[in-house]
């Protein structure tokens, strides 16, 4: 069965992209009392574009799975085009981190015991059990994709439609369970695997309707209910609590967003076509973001810390459009001359579809 494609996806991508990419600016190049309070507030939910990522890979990936599922060369297929995605721009980040920017500023180049969680891309489990480690603190999330990856597929191929829903909520509850646990022995649950995994698999759910035909236009304002009750208490608790670290609010929010973000992506997938919602996510410069996102994601803080070195700017939105404008131009460039040789060779490892992937 050939997936539809939808194009609105793409420009969700996009959007969790810039998500982050604002966060990143605000926090890391904005010192306080440089931009209005509010703007710090509201630019610290950017962060919440990772759970949007989860959210849309889980849906993304459990639905070309299931397509895919009975096929010859079921895992050969899909780790080879997994891999040629995700392993050259990874690992040429890697290098450019550790050796080529210590080259260029005549720095010294980590020691190879602080680099191996990154190589093994066990990172965020460094980061989560204080292993001493080095290397892009933003990776952690890649981290949590590649190891849904290694055991997704697997229970995708051993567990058929009724079974694969039974454990969906699982490890969905799970996942809740493991946050309280951690929060009792005081260790961090934003950026462990099994912390975090009740986003990835709500969309997987949501992959397992569509197959069922579930994802239909009467459903959409469902799911448009939905985002809209859940959107309300994140916006309010990441204005009101951010920053407090509060078990109950640690404990919770992840599950909030994971609904809110179902809610948005349901009600795109089920909403009919040519609505200007789905417009807008269609749009050339959100799909085009949307096709460069992986680039944006990787490089941001690279280019962010680059700029901030060699090209100051005193104005805060001068800043942000020049260090947006070097992220774009250096996804871009990283996507049409470096990745798409590799995505390419996708070919070589047939798919009944790619999807949105």
């Amino acid at each position: 069965m050939k997936l539809r494609h939808y194009k609105e996806l793409d420009g969700v991508r996009g959007l969790a992209a810039l998500m982050v990419i604002f966060f990143h600016f605000f926090r890391d190049l904005c010192p306080p009392g440089t931009v209005p309070p509010l703007i710090q507030k509201f630019s610290a939910f950017g962060w919440t574009g990772v759970s949007l990522f989860f959210v849309l890979s889980g849906f993304l990936i459990t639905r070309i799975l299931i397509n895919n599922k009975g096929t010859a060369s079921y895992f050969l297929n899909f780790y080879g085009r997994r891999t040629l995605r995700i392993f050259p721009l990874y690992y040429l980040a890697l290098v450019i981190v550790y050796f080529i920017l210590p080259a260029i500023e005549n720095t010294p180049v980590p020691d190879a015991g602080l680099q191996k969680w990154y190589w093994l891309y066990l990172q965020n489990f460094a980061t989560t059990f204080k292993w001493p480690t080095e290397g892009p603190e933003h990776f952690w999330s890649l981290a949590i994709e590649e190891h849904f990856y290694l055991f997704w597929p697997l229970l995708v191929f051993l567990l058929n439609r009724k079974k694969l829903k039974i454990a969906i909520p699982l490890f969905f509850a799970a996942t809740i369970i493991t946050r309280a646990l951690f929060l009792q022995n005081g260790l961090d649950v934003s950026r462990f695997t099994f912390t975090r995994l009740d986003e990835l698999t709500l969309g997987a759910l949501l992959a397992v309707w569509e197959v069922e035909g579930r994802l239909v236009t009467t459903t959409a304002k469902k799911f448009l209910l939905l985002f809209a009750l859940s959107i309300i208490p994140v916006v309010g608790l990441w204005v009101f609590t951010t920053g407090q670290g509060l078990d109950l609010i640690q404990l919770s929010k992840f599950t909030l967003l994971a609904l809110c973000y179902f809610g948005l992506i349901g009600y795109l997938v089920s909403e009919k076509e040519g609505h200007f919602i789905k417009r807008i996510f269609s749009t050339r410069p959100f799909t085009y973001a949307g096709k460069i996102s992986y680039g944006l994601y990787v490089y941001h803080p690279i280019c962010f810390a680059l700029t901030g070195k060699y090209l100051p700017v005193d104005s805060v939105f001068l800043s942000l459009l020049v260090n947006c404008t070097l992220v774009f131009l250096v996804a871009g460039a990283s996507y049409h001359f470096f990745e798409a040789r590799f995505l390419k060779l996708k070919k070589r490892f047939p798919s009944a579809s790619d999807g949105n992937q």
